[in-house]
């Protein structure tokens, strides 16, 4: 466990301080598109943030190498090499598309090309385990057609959520922490060696996104990019195919006693099959909601617009930090739930909890307007917007508001004749351009 927090804080570390440097060479290289329609941000923002967590995720690979016990990881698998092979074609296609804008096309032909470069380097699913029905082998057309599908669908469904200041990064880290958790148990606790690789890609994802996030969070000084969002999507796609394709789930020993019994010890080997949904539940959703609407409208399917849950948050009234904390509540109900239930399936309280924890999300998202107080005695902790307003602020707002009452009104009672600078339509035309160039 130690090294693999080293693993983790040594990522987190090189992103971090790597992602500054790459800030200014986005802006010097002009890789600082302007402001799109769907497009939730009000000023030029440089991406590229995806060199720093490529950067990051190389460093964590060469210190992974080097530890004692983590060595053994390349010493008896090719997983790591296919992983930064895969990583290293993704990421300078998202390079070449947050300065060029590459076709939709392009990009979804790159994904297939870095799945098959891990799939030819021996990172691919080799059997499934199915209920009632046992382990079942795959062929090797078979395996690799699953492995890219995954790839792809992982990759876009990271994109699709990369709308929001931090909340692609957050929502795959949280990811990332229930698969480490789920993985490491694998390893440490059946000593299945074969669980090592996803395990320590999990604590490299966590590092790439807790390094960034400090630089992407509200307001956002770097965004991603695609370079990003498409390498996270690949790395955490990489960690469940791992788990899936390599670990026997005979190595296990759950098949004994009654059939009852052994579907229920099996959930651990289930989990590899649902965890990669789990764990991208929403990105998920999302694309499959934004795929059926572009198409029913008789859009392609690429075509971008405003109509993203995140999107959908804002538009109920939720502030920008309340849409991410909640698309965060969901991500980590989903994924640690699935993880809760693979440890004990039997346990009545796990459900329970998942459906209480449920009826709270649904209640936060019916209260898009509802801004909590905090006590008098805990106003120095919290921010200024939670803190009870007192009497001298209320009297300080509303004095300006009956001066701009009583200006209106002179205003009302004194027309401007025509032909004055900045009346009539120079105002409204003025008004009307600076709102479009804004949204």
């Amino acid at each position: 466990m130690r090294e693999y927090l080293l693993t983790l804080c040594i990522t987190a570390a090189v992103t971090y301080l790597l992602t500054g440097p790459v800030r200014k060479f986005a802006i010097v290289a002009g890789a600082m598109p302007e402001i799109r329609a769907r497009d939730v941000h009000r000023e030029p923002t440089p991406r590229l943030g995806g060199i720093a967590m490529f950067f990051g995720l190389c460093a964590g690979l060469l210190v992974a190498d080097h530890l004692t016990n983590l060595n053994e990881v390349f010493e008896k698998s090719n997983e790591p090499r296919a992983l930064l092979s895969g990583a290293a074609v993704i990421w300078l296609v998202g390079v070449l598309d947050d300065k060029f804008e590459i076709d939709a096309l392009i990009k979804l032909g790159a994904q297939m090309i870095a799945a098959g470069v891990m799939v030819m380097q021996g990172l691919t699913i080799l059997w499934l385990p199915i209920p009632t029905v046992g382990t079942v082998a795959l062929t090797q057309w078979q395996g690799t057609l699953l492995t890219v599908a995954l790839v792809v669908i992982t990759i876009n469904a990271v994109n699709f959520v990369d709308g929001l200041d931090g909340l692609a990064a957050g929502m795959v880290c949280i990811a990332a922490a229930a698969f480490f958790m789920y993985a490491y148990r694998i390893w440490y606790s059946y000593g299945i060696e074969a669980a090592a690789p996803a395990t320590l890609f999990a604590a490299i994802l966590m590092g790439m996104c807790l390094g960034f996030l400090p630089h992407n969070m509200h307001p956002a000084r770097i965004f991603m990019g695609d370079s990003g969002s498409m390498l996270i999507g690949l790395v955490l796609a990489a960690g469940a195919i791992s788990v899936t394709g390599q670990v026997d789930p005979d190595v296990l020993k759950l098949f004994s006693g009654s059939e009852r019994n052994a579907v229920h010890q099996m959930v651990p080997v289930y989990i590899p099959l649902l965890m990669p949904l789990t764990i991208i539940a929403i990105p998920a959703a999302d694309l499959i909601l934004a795929i059926v609407r572009r198409t029913w409208r008789g859009k392609s399917p690429f075509a971008a617009d405003r109509g993203h849950l995140h999107h959908r948050l804002l538009e109920i009234g939720h502030s920008h930090s309340r849409a991410v904390l909640i698309m965060y509540f969901w991500s980590a109900l989903i994924g640690f739930g699935a993880l809760a239930y693979s440890v004990n399936s039997a346990s009545m309280w796990i459900v329970l909890s998942v459906v209480f924890l449920s009826a709270i999300g649904l209640a936060l998202l019916l209260l898009p307007r509802f801004t909590p107080r905090a006590p008098h005695w805990a106003e120095a902790f919290v921010p200024p917007r939670y803190r009870r307003p007192r009497a001298t602020e209320a009297a300080a707002k509303e004095q300006p508001a009956a001066v701009a009452a009583g200006q209106d009104e002179q205003e009302r009672q004194e027309p401007v004749p025509v032909g004055v600078a900045g009346a009539n339509g120079a105002t409204a035309i003025g008004g009307r351009h600076s709102s479009k160039v804004r949204i």
